[in-house]
């Protein structure tokens, strides 16, 4: 090493390597150490417990980040088993997308695909007829030609004719 002052330089500045040190580290590259309180089970279920796990926290994960849900208060059981229901059915569909991608898109998110497609909207255009019924038409916008390119690779497309429906109008009664 070179004294405090003075410059760094090949003749002053030397190292050495440590072999074994290095050779140690290289082995232990890419590997890790599971320590567990789980005594008389078999190593490999145990790190198949952690994998689980692992899973289990990166499905919270996308819940919290990716689709959004966050802490809904309920006052009845109906309804906190009701948004249980809804959150774990966001999330299947979401696991679902991802398996699609890893096949048809790779190297496509879920997150990316959603954010590509909110622009894409149903709209119901309500008619009204001259015998005080209303058309109900129900359209989608067009898909820009990114959309419809990421839409034609996942193997998908948006329906063409939409439903219509015939209602009647509710008129106020007059006073």
């Amino acid at each position: 090493m070179p004294d405090k002052d003075q410059a760094v330089t090949p003749e002053t500045f030397g190292f050495r390597l440590n072999w074994q040190r290095l050779r140690e580290a290289r082995r232990r590259e890419g590997s890790f150490l599971l320590r567990s309180n789980v005594t008389g089970s078999d190593p490999a279920q145990l790190r198949g417990f952690y994998l689980q796990l692992t899973e289990v926290e990166q499905a919270f994960r996308e819940l919290k980040g990716d689709l959004a849900l966050r802490p809904i208060y309920h006052r009845t059981d109906a309804r906190i088993e009701a948004h249980i229901f809804i959150a774990f059915m966001a999330y299947c569909l979401q696991v679902t997308l991802k398996q699609r991608l890893r096949s048809l898109a790779p190297g496509l998110t879920p997150r990316a695909v959603l954010d590509k497609m909110t622009a894409i909207r149903m709209v119901d255009v309500h008619l009204p007829t001259t015998d005080g019924r209303a058309v109900t038409l129900s359209r989608y916008t067009e898909p820009e030609a990114d959309q419809a390119l990421l839409l034609q690779q996942l193997k998908t497309r948006l329906t063409r004719s939409a439903t219509t429906r015939i209602t009647p109008i509710n008129v106020p009664a007059s006073a």
